[in-house]
C-alpha cells in the first residue's frame, strides 16, 4: 500500500470507496475498469486489490473470504473452498499453478483507490 495526493498519479486510478468503509480483515468488491476487483484491509493497516475471482469455484466471491496471515503471508481464503491467495501476489498458497490477478492500490486522503493490474513477478 501506498499514500500519494500527487494528481498525476490519482488521475490513473479509480476512486473505491473511503478506507474507513472496508471492515478491519475484511474486503469490498468494486468494479474497476469493468473489471471486479476484491479490496481487502489487514490488521497491520495494509490494503490490497486482486481480482474477485475465485478460479478454483469459477465464481466472483474473493472479497467475502476470510482474511488472515499464514506465517508472514496476509492472504484470502476463498468463502467457496477456502483455497489461500497470498494478497500480495495472488498466488494460490494451495496450489502453485493458481494465481489471480492483483492491482495497484494506493490510499490518498482516506479514500481508496484502485489502479491498474501489477506485472507478475
Amino acid at each position: 500500500m501506498s499514500t500519494s495526493t500527487d494528481p498525476a498519479v490519482l488521475t490513473a486510478y479509480t476512486v473505491v470507496c473511503r478506507l474507513d468503509q472496508i471492515e478491519v480483515e475484511g474486503g469490498v468488491a468494486a468494479l474497476v475498469g469493468g473489471v471486479a476487483v476484491a479490496i481487502f484491509r489487514t490488521h497491520d493497516g495494509n490494503v490490497y486489490a486482486m481480482s474477485n475471482y475465485d478460479p478454483c469455484s469459477r465464481a466472483s466471491v474473493l472479497a467475502r473470504g476470510i482474511v488472515g496471515t499464514r506465517g508472514e503471508i496476509p492472504y484470502v481464503a476463498s468463502p467457496m473452498h477456502k483455497q489461500a491467495f497470498d494478497l500480495r501476489t495472488g498466488q494460490c498458497l494451495d496450489d502453485a499453478a493458481i494465481r489471480v490477478p492483483t492491482y495497484d492500490v494506493r490510499v490518498a486522503d482516506g479514500m481508496v483507490l484502485v489502479g491498474g493490474p501489477r506485472q507478475e513477478t
